[in-house]
Formats: structure tokens, sequence, C-alpha cells
């Protein structure tokens, strides 16, 4: 029996299901819930748009195999596009046995399809951090 994750019908529903979705440790149900032309903005503050380059990038994190706590600071709403500052954090022991702590406050832009559902448009997960080229 595959698990199916249902799209908020508001922006405060994309915290929970963003929580399931990266636990389930699935790409496809972290993908499903990115908007089709959605950027994903990466650790050296590049803007990244190819899906499968979104798709890398989200599996690197889901390959620790490690539970993400998340809770959003504020919501700000405008019509069909809201603004979320979530604050998240992944910690555990990680498949090489290692212990890893990651975090951070993220700067989220989302927007209410034409179906009535959220989905996340820009995916900035360290908000307004200074990036460094990796």
């Amino acid at each position: 029996m595959s698990e199916t994750y249902s799209l908020p019908t508001e922006p405060e529903g994309i915290v929970p299901t963003m929580i399931a979705r990266f636990n389930s440790g699935k790409i496809d149900a972290m993908m499903s819930l990115f908007a089709p032309e959605a950027v994903f903005v990466a650790a050296d503050g590049t803007t990244v748009t190819d899906r499968a380059q979104i798709a890398s990038a989200l599996e690197r994190t889901l390959s620790l195999g490690l539970p993400m706590e998340a809770k959003a600071r504020h919501m700000f709403v405008a019509d069909n596009v809201a603004q979320m500052v979530l604050d998240w954090s992944i910690s555990g022991t990680g498949p090489d046995g290692k212990h890893v702590h990651l975090s951070g406050m993220a700067s989220d832009v989302l927007r209410r399809g034409a179906d009535g559902l959220w989905r996340v448009l820009i995916d900035n997960n360290l908000g307004t951090a200074v990036r460094r080229p990796t």
C-alpha cells in the first residue's frame, strides 16, 4: 500500500505536510510539494530551477535518513502568495555513524494554485544566512 500526501488548502498546512513528506524519505513525495516552476536556493546562494537538480539536492539530505523538525515562525499571506519564515533542524546519527546536526531559518515563498492547493514556489532553506561558494 503506497502512501499519498495531500497538499494543503491553507498556507499553514505546508509545515505539517513538509515534515511528513521529508520524514517519509521519499523524493517523489517531496517533489510534489513544489510548484512546477519552483526555485531552490542552494547552500552557496545559487538558484536551481531544473527539477532533476532540485530533486538531487533534496536527495542528499533525505539520504541521511534523519527526521526533520520544523516550526513556522511567521506566515505572511497576500491573496494567493505567502512568505513563510520557518525554523528547521535535522539531527541524529547519520549512515556513517557520525553525529549530524543541520538547522536553519528558511524564508520560503508559497503559492496557491488554480486548484486551490498551496505549493512551495521558492525554497530558500537558509533564509538570510550569508552564502559562501562550496
